[in-house]
């Protein structure tokens, strides 16, 4: 497989306190932290990553390219963390001029490899209240004595010796009672005689065949068959039918349809579709990309994670997973080691055959990416192996010498892994390398997390420099202090001596990604894309 150069020619975030990818970059010159108190429980003592964002924002762009039904239509059913996706793909747009349109000039050379660790889980969540809402309902109506003879024979005392008990004998309101009045109901409304001839009578009218005709007819067809299941309903007074509560929108979000969504809005005809890979996630998609450019099945790849914003459920399972941080104050990492914290948003890039970009005029940004390992541990669903991780850095720094790395920085999430991260990365590597962790400055996006750390690590590093972090020498915790690693500090650091950048990421499930990375040089590729320049305003 021939290697080529492979450039990132547009970039977009999505992240707590940066609606865009400039107020990233603005917000990374200080070690301020991005995490705010989370109020879904009322009061808690978890701090999050909450993203700032407005898609009104991008409501310009769809007006200029689609009927203005299109903006309303994805606002309406797209889930905040598919409107994320899309708020940084259109980012990734703007960073070099052109490069939609060249985009859908690839054809099927053009990929999308858009993916979630936690997938869309605001809607689901929504789906499932609205669900079981009117099934308690649902049940309650034909379970109700009147519609049900077999209820009503067992309480006359002809005993059905399988039926759970009778929420009547209970205090109304308990706990228990709730529980026997939903087992109660559920029992006796899936015996229900007149829940029977309700659903024959549906069967009918939905038994009616579509005709063979045009669109429209069919159209005509299917609401003609949703007045007369009205009509049904009203004549038996049922409540909605479970089967009716749950919104088509569940469908609309779920895992691939980030990517799905970028490219129909991108007009993009190459494969899209979701790499999921938890924490390891944005550099398993990279290294798909890298390699599809390699073989010649892509020439550019739209690669990226999103995650919805801090939701309940997520910091509740966090939480009993023993690694979320729970004392009202931020968790660094390498210190208290005290756990992470929950953050939502997105990261997308556009990778691509850099000497085929450039010669088109497109400028590359951040660094140049020369290598990308991953691998599994095959140990752990959440504690990480030594040799797993190693695996992934061994692949990625196969034509890199260890001394030529300059900085890396952790997956790093605050816990007592920190310390483990840094002894046995600093086998695979030397003493001087410079470390950076950024997870107390904007949480841990379960999938986006990674592309955020990358992401400040290319900015940083083409301009010479590491952004601060908020650590100071004598807060490391005795653990990893051991190791006298070097770390970045709240004034951050210049690397002005060229060289290689890592990345890793360690996913739950005993996923890792491994991302190596080196400056460009700026005076050739000025040049190049100069001479690029010239090349097409003189064919024109």
């Amino acid at each position: 497989m021939t290697r080529k150069r492979i450039g990132i020619f547009g970039w977009g975030v999505v992240a707590p306190k940066s609606p865009d990818i400039d107020a990233f970059e603005r917000n990374l010159e200080t070690a301020d932290t991005w995490l705010t108190p989370y109020t879904g429980y009322g009061q808690s003592n978890f701090l999050v990553g909450t993203p700032d964002f407005d898609f009104e924002a991008y409501h310009a762009w769809f007006d200029e390219r689609f009927p203005p039904a299109k903006y309303a239509q994805l606002k309406e059913k797209m889930g905040p963390m598919v409107q994320f996706a899309i708020g940084a793909f259109i980012q990734s747009l703007r960073q070099n001029e052109g490069i939609e349109q060249y985009l859908q000039e690839l054809g099927t050379k053009a990929h999308v490899y858009v993916g979630t660790g936690l997938g869309e889980i605001t809607v689901t969540h929504q789906a499932v209240i609205d669900y079981e809402h009117a099934l308690h309902k649902w049940n309650e109506f034909w379970a109700h004595p009147e519609r049900c003879e077999p209820v009503r024979r067992h309480l006359a005392g002809e005993i059905d010796p399988a039926a759970p008990g009778n929420p009547a004998d209970l205090p109304i309101g308990s706990e228990e009672w709730v529980d026997a009045k939903h087992a109660w109901e559920s029992y006796w409304a899936e015996k229900s005689d007149a829940l029977a001839q309700y659903l024959a009578e549906a069967r009918e009218i939905h038994g009616e065949p579509v005709p063979a005709s045009s669109g429209s007819a069919k159209l005509s067809t299917i609401r003609q068959k949703l007045n007369k299941i009205r009509s049904l309903n009203r004549k038996w007074g049922n409540p909605e039918e479970p089967w009716a509560a749950v919104s088509p929108n569940l469908l609309w979000n779920i895992a691939n349809i980030p990517a799905a969504q970028i490219s129909m809005i991108g007009k993009i005809v190459g494969p899209a579709f979701a790499p999921v890979a938890a924490c390891a996630s944005f550099g398993v998609a990279t290294k798909m990309a890298v390699d599809a450019i390699n073989l010649g099945d892509a020439e550019a790849v739209v690669v990226g994670m999103c995650d919805p914003p801090p939701h309940p459920m997520v910091i509740s399972a966090f939480y009993n997973a023993n690694v979320l941080s729970a004392d009202a104050d931020i968790s660094r990492p390498l210190t208290g080691l005290k756990g992470t914290h929950v953050a939502g948003g997105s990261c997308v890039w556009i990778i691509g055959d850099a000497d085929k970009l450039m010669a088109r005029g497109f400028r590359p940004l951040g660094m140049e990416i020369v290598g990308v390992g991953t691998s599994s541990d095959a140990h752990h669903i959440i504690t990480p192996s030594k040799g797993g991780p190693q695996l992934a850095m061994r692949a990625a720094m196969e034509n890199v010498d260890t001394s030529d790395v300059k900085t890396w920085d952790m997956h790093a999430t605050a816990t007592p892994g920190d310390a483990t991260e840094i002894e046995n990365s600093l086998e695979m590597l030397h003493p001087d390398v410079i470390f950076t962790a950024r997870k107390g400055t904007f949480g841990h996006g379960m999938s986006v997390g990674g592309g955020w750390e990358l992401t400040a690590q290319h900015m940083g590093m083409a301009k010479g420099k590491l952004f601060p972090m908020p650590l100071t020498e004598g807060e490391l915790h005795a653990d990893v202090e051991v190791h006298s690693a070097r770390f970045v500090q709240t004034d951050g650091c210049d690397v002005k001596e060229p060289g290689y950048s890592g990345k890793l990421s360690m996913g739950v499930g005993g996923i890792n990604s491994c991302v190596i990375s080196r400056t460009w040089d700026e005076e050739a590729i000025a040049k190049q894309v100069a001479a690029a320049h010239e090349t097409a305003n003189a064919t024109s």
